[in-house]
């Protein structure tokens, strides 16, 4: 399998060389040149499969020409060591639980898998020099690949975050790890973050001294198995007979979540249609109306991790829909929230219905909600545990949130972090000072 460039301006790729290099020379996320459309048997049995079992088979098909699968099979049981349950909040509307993996988020899936698919290829290619992982986040994607790449021979990793912007326990969970994690707390935004890390990716001098790559849904070690909960969600609904007619409602933020799931769906997984819950940073949403993709600083809200101003993702989004507007319409459609309205939504529903979301799944709980036509049930992607956004959620609901206890271990540590500007220069003295 080759992967080519979103800007079409280099020539396709390896998977070794897209994962480890993350962005194309030309500044193009790297895209499967095809996506093999599984066959109607797997469908008609995937209620008896578990989720490894799944994850095997649609891993095969997007890695099984690069890599064995016996190894192949190894990475993907050994990054799926949780489940993903879906769960019932009422009749028409279930949650899918992304939230029982190591940091407690979504992005564990993408970030132990992409981990253990990058420590393969440099153990295969022999390779002395280390690499440097360089991830922005907006919350979750830090904790999730600072753990994920913990301790992983001849990787370090640099976790570039905006001071003030992330949650306590959130920026806990990558900044008291030390050994081959470094956190750098910017003075800015997420898009600050993300714009530092895609520049150091061009920069030739820091490319002439480090392998770099990025953790970040651009790469598509990231994105490409969080399809994987897309497919058991599905088995799991066909268990309890509501399989037909399913929406599914994706908290959007830089669009690797809703990427992959349309990946899903290209290869054959019967999804009616996509939302794209959307908090004030309403970017997509705004394309949607008028066809025009308009970037913007990004808004802090409550759903932090959503705080995108220019999502990564689209990219692939317009590429796998050959840039129609019309296409683009027909397969997702689009709603915003206010904070005002996320936080009755978690209000509500905990009294009506005693199921606590975090301020992301609300969003996806009350787009459905608005968007649910008849005779259709609705999945809401619950992409992180309540507790990650404890002072939030407590503000909002006057009830305690129990902390689990894997989240707690992280509060007992010690921050540690390097204060930047949101200057490249600055960002680049302290890589090449290294």
């Amino acid at each position: 399998m080759r992967y080519y460039s979103t800007n079409k301006g280099v020539a396709p790729a390896s998977l070794a060389d897209a994962v480890i290099k993350g962005l194309a020379a030309d500044k193009g996320l790297y895209m499967p040149e095809r996506i093999e459309r599984l066959p109607q048997s797997f469908f008609d049995k995937i209620e008896t499969m578990t989720l490894p079992d799944i994850a095997c088979r649609v891993a095969e098909a997007f890695f099984g020409e690069d890599i064995p699968q016996g190894d192949l099979d190894r990475i993907v049981r050994d990054t799926l060591s949780f489940e993903t349950p879906v769960v019932r909040v009422t009749d028409r509307i279930w949650s899918l639980e992304l939230f029982h993996g190591p940091t407690s988020a979504f992005k564990d899936v993408g970030a132990r898998f992409m981990a253990r698919m990058l420590g393969y290829f440099i153990r295969k290619s022999g390779e002395t020099n280390r690499v440097t992982v360089l991830v922005a986040t907006s919350g979750d994607t830090g904790s999730a690949v600072a753990n994920g790449f913990l301790g992983v021979e001849g990787i370090d990793v640099v976790v570039l975050y905006p001071k003030g912007k992330v949650s306590e326990i959130q920026e806990k969970q990558f900044t008291t790890l030390g050994q081959n994690i470094t956190a750098v707390e910017v003075e800015g935004t997420f898009d600050d973050c993300q714009r530092l890390v895609k520049t150091a990716f061009l920069d030739a001098e820091l490319n002439a001294k480090y392998h770099l790559t990025s953790a970040n849904s651009i790469n598509v070690a990231r994105f490409l198995p969080q399809s994987f909960y897309y497919f058991d969600a599905y088995a799991q609904m066909k268990r309890h007979g509501l399989a037909e007619r399913l929406v599914v409602a994706v908290p959007s933020g830089n669009f690797g979540n809703i990427t992959a799931g349309l990946f899903a769906q290209r290869m054959g997984l019967p999804i009616a249609r996509f939302i794209a819950a959307n908090n004030r940073n309403d970017i997509f949403l705004e394309y949607l109306k008028t066809g025009k993709y308009v970037p913007r600083p990004s808004i802090a809200t409550i759903a932090n991790a959503m705080d995108v101003g220019d999502p990564s993702n689209f990219a692939r989004v317009l590429d796998l829909y050959g840039g129609s507007w019309e296409a683009i319409r027909s397969a997702i459609v689009g709603f915003r929230y206010t904070d005002e309205e996320i936080a009755e939504t978690i209000r509500r529903v905990l009294d009506t219905t005693g199921y606590l979301l975090d301020p992301h799944g609300a969003c996806g709980y009350r787009s459905l909600e608005e968007g649910l036509r008849e005779g259709e049930t609705g999945v809401l992607l619950e992409t992180a545990h309540p507790a990650k956004f404890k002072d939030t959620v407590e503000r909002i609901t006057g009830r305690p949130v129990e902390i689990p206890e894997r989240l707690q271990r992280f509060m007992q540590g010690q921050k540690q972090s390097v204060a930047m500007s949101a200057a490249f220069d600055d960002f680049k003295r302290f890589l090449m000072a290294r």
